[in-house]
């Protein structure tokens, strides 16, 4: 089965299954609650998958683990999920919405007007933070056996912000050629990347010693760039969504 339609299958029987946990409807309310009920099962689900995930990584991971870290019977998880692959689709549906309510709280018109070292802490501070709380996230993004309905929409994710962060560029250097902004625009990416592999790797005092040494590293990197430079005109997409 092509993989588009795969996908939609597997997304048809997390919402046929979530239904049938939730019931026909009635004039009494009941089948609202056994709803609500099933709707707060899937997100324990959900949550116990992403912990899972995290421990033993998407390919070593199975139903019976991910029931067991939610305290259920596999009956039960079978109740609201057909297979792994429908978990992950779905958690990762999940984790791409609160990416873009983030993305959206970091790249705000008023975070772009501040100097540079301000507008680096208003801009990274929420997608650190993002990262910190969501660490199924990067697994789920970057695994190599994620289903590809996953995948491609990170694709589409990971080219949206960094077109985002050439426009910003081009507000600061708008003489610069489109083909040297692109490779900032790569370069501030990928070092984002490395930074945030390493402040994932460590926790407390570490963590926030490797998250100011991310920020110091992209402030070197960019400040020599720009100067004393303002925004020559606003991106064309200020409230742009990765999905836009």
């Amino acid at each position: 089965m092509p993989e588009a339609r795969r996908g939609g299958a597997v997304k048809r029987g997390v919402r046929d299954s979530a239904a049938k946990g939730g019931g026909s409807a009635d004039d009494t309310g009941k089948p609202r609650r056994r709803q609500a009920r099933g709707e707060r099962r899937i997100a324990q689900l959900l949550e116990a998958a992403g912990r899972v995930f995290c421990t033993t990584g998407y390919t070593a991971a199975s139903t019976n683990s991910i029931a067991r870290e939610a305290g259920v019977s596999p009956g039960t998880l079978y109740q609201f999920f057909p297979n792994k692959e429908a978990i992950a689709v779905e958690l990762g549906d999940v984790l791409l919405n609160r990416w873009r309510t983030t993305y959206g709280q970091a790249f705000t018109p008023t975070h772009l007007d501040l100097p540079l070292p301000e507008m680096l802490d208003a801009v990274l501070d929420p997608l650190i933070s993002f990262n910190c709380e969501n660490p199924a996230f990067a697994v789920l993004m970057h695994g190599s056996e994620i289903p590809g309905r996953v995948t491609e929409e990170h694709d589409v994710l990971h080219s949206t912000l960094l077109s985002r962060v050439e426009e910003i560029l081009g507000g600061y250097l708008p003489d610069t050629p489109q083909a040297e902004r692109t490779r900032t625009a790569e370069f501030i990416f990928v070092l984002f990347k490395g930074g945030l592999d390493l402040i994932l790797s460590h926790e407390g005092e570490e963590r926030d010693a490797y998250i100011g040494e991310l920020k110091s590293a992209m402030f070197r990197y960019v400040a020599p760039l720009v100067g004393d430079a303002a925004p020559h005109c606003r991106p064309q997409q200020e409230t742009a969504t990765p999905d836009s």
